[in-house]
């Protein structure tokens, strides 16, 4: 609870209990990407006494702090990952949505290059892949 306690304060926050046991479910990995309701189970479960009201206002406090990535994948639903500090994109499998994370050092220069030939300087970009298991029998493209 010490490293979270410090990266609260680093990141401007005063510390409170909500945030400490927030902040140590997101950084335990159990799962990668949560969303706020999965957060607020994991609480229950652990008897905590924290609403999900306040699962909600710690991860929006959270996000403008730049401690966590807010992200809409397919099913609609928001969900929260720790911002380790590294460019990542993702890959949702689409049968089972297991969320499978991936740098591309070609991809993002691609991206780069884009943006150039249409005049930009690339700021930030979000990309997600959504994918299906190949079956055995398929043949590669």
């Amino acid at each position: 609870m010490d490293s979270e306690r410090k990266e609260l304060r680093r990141a401007g926050l005063k510390v409170t209990h909500p945030r400490v046991q927030i902040l140590a479910i997101l950084a335990a990995g159990r799962a990668q990407h949560m969303s706020a309701e999965e957060i607020y189970r994991v609480l229950l479960a652990s008897n905590e006494e924290v609403g999900l009201a306040t699962v909600y206002r710690v991860l929006t406090q959270f996000e403008l702090a730049g401690i966590v990535s807010k992200h809409h994948f397919e099913s609609g639903q928001a969900v929260f990952e720790l911002n380790r500090g590294r460019h990542h994109d993702h890959m949702i499998d689409v049968d089972t949505g297991k969320v499978i994370e991936f740098t591309s050092e070609e991809i993002e220069g691609l991206q780069r290059r884009i943006a150039t030939q249409y005049g930009y300087a690339l700021e930030d970009h979000s990309l997600v892949l959504y994918v299906r298991q190949k079956s055995a029998g398929a043949s590669r493209n």
